[in-house]
């Protein structure tokens, strides 16, 4: 790990060098940006925006995963940075008819799932007959997001993909490199802020006046699915105690639990 002892500004340079290096690299054409509506990946965001400005670059396509339980305001704000900066964004979903329409709670019976996505069970050693459809779950998050995923990978031909994931984060990122070899299907992770820490996200969001959704000036400090996801207190984010108390507080533990398997898979 580096950064410690950098100053935001710093970071931002780290990663904006790291950017360039993937874009020059893999060409934008084949690249995509994951968004998903949250304070670190708008931020990863806003800083390829500002290198394919200063660079002249063309912005990577951009995907937003619904992993079937989206709040309305990450919708709304996904939204709101599509018509301001103009982008370019591919929605993925599981294509599953059983899926696309379940609700929270909903038994999903395994039979009824395509031969595709009873495989993809099989992968995590899932040997059940059913199970309750809980997005934020191991299972739910290898159908809803590794899955689509590796589709939106393979239609779009994507040879590098960047996501917002920083070393602070959760354990299982703490060995991650900037640039990182996935093989199913083969393509480059890239990982433009993993030196950033929650509090330094925030302190770049107000300097630079980059957007920052609703949901945090509620309380809550991590976003994911809305049935997983509750206020970790009642004042901002960013007035928190950042430094003493866990940021996915208002999260779910059964992923986070098993991230490396779902690592191992292809998720983010």
């Amino acid at each position: 790990m580096t950064g410690s002892g950098w100053t935001v500004d710093q970071k931002i340079e780290k990663s904006q060098d790291v950017i360039k290096e993937a874009l020059d690299f893999y060409d934008p054409k084949n690249m995509a940006i994951a968004i998903t509506g949250g304070k670190d990946s708008t931020t990863n965001l806003w800083l390829f925006r500002q290198v394919c400005l200063e660079h002249g670059y063309t912005l990577p396509l951009c995907m937003f995963i619904d992993e079937g339980d989206v709040f309305d305001e990450i919708r709304e704000f996904v939204d709101f940075l599509k018509s301001r900066w103009s982008l370019e964004i591919g929605y993925v979903k599981n294509s599953d008819p059983i899926l696309q329409n379940a609700r929270v709670g909903d038994v999903i019976a395994v039979s009824s799932l395509s031969q595709a996505n009873q495989t993809a069970l099989e992968e995590i050693d899932f040997s059940g007959t059913e199970f309750p459809f809980m997005p934020d779950s191991t299972i739910c998050n290898h159908l809803m997001k590794t899955i689509p995923l590796r589709e939106f990978i393979l239609k779009n031909q994507i040879k590098a993909l960047s996501t917002a994931i920083r070393w602070d984060e959760v354990a299982a990122r703490v060995d991650e490199d900037y640039f990182s070899q996935r093989t199913n299907p083969p393509h480059t992770r890239v990982h433009p802020i993993l030196h950033f820490e929650e509090r330094d996200i925030w302190i770049g969001i107000f300097k630079y006046d980059i957007p920052y959704n609703p949901l945090y000036k509620l309380g809550y400090r991590s976003l994911g699915a809305r049935c997983a996801t509750r206020k970790a207190s009642d004042i901002p984010a960013w007035m928190q105690d950042l430094e003493n108390t866990p940021e996915r507080i208002g999260r779910g533990e059964d992923k986070e639990a098993v991230m490396d398997q779902l690592r191992a898979l292809g998720y983010m």
